[in-house]
């Protein structure tokens, strides 16, 4: 199978970024503007002009001069990067050993013997191309990214007993550590979303460190709000429905409400965040599902899974399915190609594989296999992304992918150091 070649650049948390190759001819060939006209451009609108460099460019331009160095770093550009920036909709990704099967708890050893941060790998889908980010000098050992909003990162403590969890912005190197939850727990899912000056997470799952005993499934919330000064630490809010197995599994926010998939048998499960209360919702086709995803694109919650019907007449396929309004009802919006669905089926080849999104753009990454399908929901094209060729040379290695839009500023991860924010805890129930 023929992959297209990746343009690549190397972008790191200390401020710098590095073509890993010559700029090409035809850059070199145009004709420079005069610099006099850039050093008599006005400071509003040379601020303007800043402001709309994408991320690479952005650390590329701190270098230039002291001046700039000083005006980039500054709260009040950084305020107006974060209120009038274009939104970029990226996808990142972490190298990670992959599980055999879609048993959590075969991941046990894998995630324990974590001897440093996974290495992080950013693509931006519209240009194909692929950055580096290393997160040795900002995150501790023992920590694992398990969700992504509003460029923030959210890792969790991979040690079963008080799950830790920590917010990280991967541009700015900023982080701010939340304390333990009440609850032990073993391998939770967990959900998160920013908003503005504010974030909600929530951990749901067994609240036993063994997979042996009989679990007691609960969820905990965590809500920080800077406009309203509103702050809840962790309490516990309900309880999880009975016979649901939600095994780590990824959460989608909208409309107050997290999504989640529950396993054997597959169902969706929804927290509203207002009641604190649990919900279930009957998945389409759901005898004949195999590795079912909650997605979330541009306000869309989707369902995405490949369909096996062995004793029917129906070609095999992966099927994107969209929640409606009444929360009730699954109308299939999208089917993979015949022939992107054979190229498929040989990669993935029985093993499993998670999907994820951001914007128009949608992933799947399959266990054990370091490439990516991408699939975008606006002009209905499906096709590889480019190779990264900062994988090359390592064996065995899987991707574990999120949506993420990169962001200089993100107001929220500060609330923590917030003196404003008084305490005000969920009712228990």
């Amino acid at each position: 199978m023929e992959q297209p070649r990746a343009k690549i650049l190397v972008m790191t948390v200390a401020e710098t970024v590095q073509p890993s190759s010559p700029p090409s001819s035809s850059s070199s060939n145009c004709t420079a503007i005069d610099s006099r006209i850039w050093r008599n451009l006005p400071q509003p609108l040379l601020d303007r002009i800043l402001m709309f460099l994408p991320p690479p460019a952005f650390f590329r331009a701190r270098c230039v001069c002291r001046r700039w160095y000083a005006f980039l770093y500054s709260n009040a550009f950084l305020k107006l990067h974060c209120r009038l920036a274009p939104r970029r909709d990226w996808l990142i990704f972490f190298d990670h050993n992959s599980p055999k099967n879609n048993n959590v708890y075969s991941t046990a050893a894998i995630t324990h013997s974590q001897r440093q941060p996974p290495l992080g790998l950013l693509l931006d889908t519209v240009n194909d191309v692929w950055y580096r980010i290393s997160f040795e000098d900002v995150m501790p050992l023992g920590f694992s990214p398990e969700a992504s909003n509003g460029g923030l990162l959210c890792w969790v403590s991979n040690e079963a007993g008080p799950k830790s969890a920590i917010l990280c912005n991967p541009l700015s190197k900023s982080i701010s550590q939340l304390p333990a939850v009440t609850k032990p727990r073993l391998f939770p899912s967990v959900g998160f979303t920013v908003k503005n000056n504010a974030f909600n997470i929530i951990i749901a799952g067994d609240d036993l460190i063994s997979q042996f005993a009989v679990k007691n499934l609960t969820t905990e919330g965590f809500l920080a709000d800077g406009t309203t000064g509103f702050y809840s630490p962790w309490t516990i809010t309900s309880q999880l429905p009975r016979l649901c197995n939600m095994e780590s599994g990824r959460m989608v926010f909208k409309d107050e409400t997290f999504y989640s998939m529950s396993h054997t048998p597959f169902s969706v499960l929804a927290y509203d965040t207002v009641t604190t209360e649990w919900s279930k919702i009957q998945a389409p086709m759901r005898r004949f599902l195999r590795s079912p995803s909650i997605v979330g694109c541009n306000e869309k919650v989707l369902l995405v899974a490949m369909v096996e019907k062995s004793k029917l007449n129906v070609p095999r396929s992966v099927r994107v399915w969209e929640l409606q309004c009444c929360r009730t009802t699954w109308v299939e919006v999208e089917r993979m190609p015949q022939e992107t669905y054979n190229e498929f089926a040989r990669v993935e080849n029985g093993r499993g594989f998670e999907c994820f999104g951001q914007g128009d753009t949608m992933g799947i990454t399959v266990h054990g296999s370091d490439l990516v399908l991408l699939h975008d929901l606006a002009s209905k094209i499906w096709k590889w992304a480019p190779p990264c060729l900062f994988l090359h040379g390592r064996t065995g290695c899987g991707l574990r992918g999120f949506g993420f839009e990169p962001r200089l500023c993100t107001p929220a991860i500060e609330l923590l150091h917030s003196s404003s924010l008084f305490f005000q805890a969920f009712p228990t129930q």
